[in-house]
């Protein structure tokens, strides 16, 4: 490398790490993954701090994500924008760009292809049938349909298809996007929503259904991006601009069949499309399998030991606390029992408002989640210390505080241990949900895995997670030998 070329990328570099930070967040099928991961590299180009929050979930969770600033940039669609968001129905582009401007949203041009939502079939079921439109599905009231979730709860979904084609007599089944299509091939449901650039339609040789009664509106596809970031990081709107009207919905099917289908990485197959649409060479490239295991073993280690240290540096006071206030203890066991009911994924949305997506939620969950084991633990351990050694630890004139350190403590280690551990190993299982929030670990593999029908890339998220709660079982028994008294080990009366 000659040295004006070095002094070029330590120019480069340093510019980099000075430059704004932007997040982009990415919706949790494969072209929101592309389309993130093309707005990222758009931004890096600009000289951003550029970082994908890839897989986030739904519509809902992107939206609240923008408006609170955990992500600057995200695709969207106009119908989802006009149907489901601003409540706009038949809304111009104008009209969505007034209405987002009033909320600090910048709406870009359309990208320059349409997503529709759209019902498929089989094509030998379809043809044996006679069914071509979505009028010929009320004529057969047999048919069993797989419904993404998403669709089935949505304004422009499946409610407003039921009402416009009569569809009510139909068996509908709710079911993730990608493993409908799975369940198609193998006959387990006869129909379900697609998305008019997947891939898996070619492939599984399935019919789309024509919209006769113009029930589902236009989803061109758009970049929104927070306001202040054309004020903070006018060069990155810029960039991001570059790939508007450059996007032909032939050319994005060609994309999601490479993910989806071929398995190349989305941040490779953006980069590819960049270069050749834009002449951008953005000098991306995909992870090895133990580099990515690396890095996700480094954040699901951060957030079950942070989260554990949490729980166990509150837990054990309020357990202590418990004992002593009978009454009291009875609340705080049911408050903690209460919370270990919610579901793992409903707690994480409900804390998305108060703390945005990333670790906060996930922190705030497994805390939540890891409280229980080790309070209760810890006020069965002190309880069941005999009467008379208490007595006789007052007898020898210690002060409460001391009687708690020397003797209570010690007499309950093995019970609290026991809580401590067992709150380990839920948090480990539990961390995987934290991907849906953008916080990483072990469960980003295994959602990509599914989205993309790549049981390898499951096994390289669930494979670890297992061994991780295995290694934390291991090193709490050997904790035992070392911070419970050798007595109670072999039995005491603490147990």
């Amino acid at each position: 490398m000659s040295g004006a070329a070095l002094l070029a990328a330590v120019l480069a570099a340093a510019a980099a790490e000075g430059g704004p930070q932007v997040l982009v967040g990415s919706k949790k099928f494969t072209e929101g993954v592309i389309l993130g991961e093309m707005a990222t590299q758009l931004a890096a180009s600009a000289g951003a701090r550029a970082g994908h929050r890839r897989e986030l979930g739904g519509t809902r969770l992107l939206w609240d994500a923008l408006l609170a600033g955990s992500v600057d940039v995200y695709a969207e669609y106009t119908g989802t924008l006009a149907e489901e968001i601003l409540r706009l129905p038949g809304a111009s582009d104008e009209a969505l760009r007034r209405a987002l401007a009033e909320r600090g949203i910048h709406m870009g041009r359309p990208l320059g292809f349409a997503d529709t939502y759209a019902i498929g079939m089989p094509e030998a079921t379809a043809a044996r049938l006679g069914i071509r439109s979505l009028s010929d599905l009320a004529r057969h009231p047999g048919l069993r349909l797989g419904l993404s979730h998403e669709f089935m709860d949505r304004r422009d979904g499946w409610r407003a298809l039921r009402d416009a084609y009569g569809l009510g007599a139909l068996e509908v089944r709710g079911l993730d996007h990608d493993i409908a299509y799975r369940a198609l091939a193998q006959a387990e449901v006869d129909a379900t929503d697609l998305y008019s650039t997947d891939a898996e339609i070619a492939h599984y040789h399935l019919r789309v259904l024509e919209d006769d009664r113009h029930a589902f509106p236009d989803y061109r596809a758009v970049l929104l991006w927070r306001a202040d970031l054309s004020q903070r990081a006018p060069e990155v709107t810029r960039a991001l601009s570059r790939v508007e009207g450059r996007i032909p919905a032939a050319e994005m099917i060609a994309m999601n069949a490479r993910a989806k289908l071929s398995g190349v990485p989305e941040a490779l197959v953006a980069a590819s499309f960049l270069s050749q649409a834009l002449g951008l060479e953005t000098g991306a490239r995909a992870e090895g399998r133990w580099q990515r295991l690396l890095g996700r073993t480094r954040e699901h280690l951060g957030l079950v030991l942070a989260s554990l240290l949490a729980s166990v540096a509150v837990a054990l006071p309020l357990g202590v606390l418990a004992e002593r206030r009978r009454r009291l203890g009875q609340v705080l066991l049911a408050l903690a029992g209460v919370i270990q009911t919610v579901p793992s994924l409903a707690l994480l949305v409900f804390l998305i408002p108060l703390l945005g997506i990333g670790t906060g939620p996930a922190l705030a969950a497994l805390f939540l989640y890891g409280l229980l084991p080790v309070l209760r633990s810890t006020h069965a351990g002190i309880a069941s210390i005999p009467a008379e050694l208490r007595e006789s630890a007052a007898a020898l004139g210690l002060p409460p505080l001391a009687r708690l350190w020397r003797v209570e403590l010690p007499m309950a280690s093995r019970s609290i241990l026991s809580g401590v551990k067992t709150s380990a190993v839920i948090n480990v299982g539990t961390a995987t949900l934290g991907a849906l929030v953008g916080a990483g670990g072990y469960g980003q593999p295994i959602l990509s895995g599914i989205r993309l029908d790549d049981f390898g890339l499951i096994l390289e998220g669930a494979i670890p997670a297992a061994l991780l709660a295995l290694a934390a079982q291991g090193l709490f028994d050997l904790a035992e030998r070392f911070l419970v008294p050798r007595g109670l080990r072999m039995g005491g009366p603490a147990r």
